[in-house]
């Protein structure tokens, strides 16, 4: 994947969320980490639209992760708006992807260069910037 110099890369999943900065060339990434947000994930609304209604009865589908994700785009998309973010590329597991997209601001859509649906967070850098460069 292509993801040019000073890209933002915000890696999230149910719990996490890191924002970090591609200080490498085109197509061979170097991440510098940039911020880590203690995100407030109040917005339990989120999986009132979730349609996995066998995922709930099994417990997979956590209300708290849901909301999380809807956490983290909202930070997101205030730092769009604020003119904070230029390019960015999500990087986030299937369901926290799926509910952040519900929530992006039309500012945030026009800087997201792309998406990846997959859990990265708790690994290297080093692993991260080698699964962005073969996507």
């Amino acid at each position: 994947m292509k993801l040019p110099h000073n890209a933002h890369v915000a890696v999230i999943d149910g719990e996490t969320c890191t924002l970090y900065r591609n200080i490498g060339k085109l197509f061979e990434p170097k991440l510098a980490e940039e911020e880590r947000p203690q995100l407030d994930p109040t917005n339990f609304s989120a999986g009132v639209r979730d349609g996995d209604q066998i995922g709930r009865l099994l417990g997979r589908t956590d209300l708290k992760e849901l909301a999380h994700g809807a956490a983290a785009a909202e930070w997101l998309n205030a730092k769009a708006v604020a003119g904070l973010l230029d390019e960015l590329l999500i990087v986030a597991d299937p369901k926290t992807l799926g509910e952040m997209r519900l929530h992006y601001h039309g500012e945030l859509n026009k800087r997201i260069i792309g998406e990846i649906a997959k859990t990265l967070t708790g690994m290297t850098v080093k692993r991260i910037e080698t699964i962005i460069a073969k996507a």
